[in-house]
């Protein structure tokens, strides 16, 4: 297949690109560096590569001929930095959707799997979290990417573009962005006990995480690319392990000191999946446990 990753050279979009390299699939990409999470970005010499910013409609159209699926990764994808310039946030997650949906529907694309965020459950749900409980957005990041969904949603139902929704859960693994005050957990416990520093707990650390594996996250985006499955189109889909700890807990399996600092605002105290959609629409099931992917790092 043709394919193009937006997003493709940071943490989740440049695993994905290298597993699609791999499968002999030939591979556009489309990255402008802007994520400030990254000490480096990861771009495979054997994809077509391009530095551009999705918000530009007319600099990325072109790219969008002859292409059998989109894989669109790209976005302001921390929730600190989104409250800081909400603007940012709206015009990248929700402008730069738009500009790739329809940059789809005029390129004929065959099917476009957008990559949206747990975050949309916010605190008004009790876990484990379906897709079909109400949104409950708390920050401009679950906002602009809700706003993504409704759009391919939209994109889907008004001019039958394929799209495929997916929900993740607190990514985790190989490349995850490990720069600045708020990278990911996982990451910047790593690099603050690397660097000798107690790791830093926001809160009570009693919130509850479902770290999922980018190995299981690019798994999904290829399962769901199978454009004989038409059972994922239109929908939106949990990627998750079912199974959650505490940043306590996540802190104690890292090993070392740990200390508490005050917490942030408008965060979910708990996330869990019901994975049962992807189960039963992809065949999808997580592999990697965080324990053990700890234990070998």
């Amino acid at each position: 297949m043709r394919c193009l990753v937006t997003g493709g050279a940071g943490f989740i979009g440049s695993n994905l690109v290298d597993e699609l390299l791999n499968l002999d699939h030939e591979v556009i990409v489309i990255d402008n560096e802007s994520s400030s999470a990254h000490e480096k970005f990861y771009w495979n010499e054997n994809a077509t590569n391009y530095k551009y910013d999705i918000c530009k409609y007319d600099t990325i159209r072109h790219l969008f001929t002859d292409i059998d699926i989109v894989f669109h990764l790209a976005a302001e994808s921390r929730i600190q930095s989104t409250i800081h310039d909400p603007a940012y946030a709206l015009t990248v997650n929700t402008i730069g959707t738009c500009n790739i949906l329809q940059a789809s529907r005029e390129g004929g694309v065959k099917r476009v799997i957008y990559s949206s965020t747990s975050a949309a459950y916010g605190l008004r749900n009790t876990p484990p979290l379906r897709e079909s409980m109400p949104r409950d957005c708390l920050n401009p990041y679950s906002i602009s990417k809700c706003a993504g969904e409704d759009l391919c949603k939209m994109y889907t139902d008004l001019y039958g573009l394929e799209t495929v929704t997916f929900r993740y859960f607190n990514v985790y693994g190989n490349r995850q962005p490990l720069r600045g005050q708020y990278a990911p957990v996982v990451g910047l416990f790593m690099r603050q006990k690397a660097a000798g520093l107690p790791m830093t707990i926001m809160g009570s650390g009693t919130q509850r995480r479902d770290f999922t594996n980018v190995s299981d996250v690019v798994a999904a985006n290829i399962l769901a690319a199978n454009l004989e499955n038409k059972r994922p189109v239109g929908q939106l889909i949990n990627i998750g392990t079912g199974k959650n700890y505490s940043v306590v807990e996540l802190a104690e399996l890292i090993g070392g000191e740990y200390t508490f600092v005050p917490p942030r605002p408008a965060e979910a105290k708990v996330s869990l999946a019901d994975n049962t959609k992807a189960k039963s629409l992809l065949n999808w099931d997580p592999k990697i446990e965080l324990e053990d992917w700890l234990r070998n790092e």
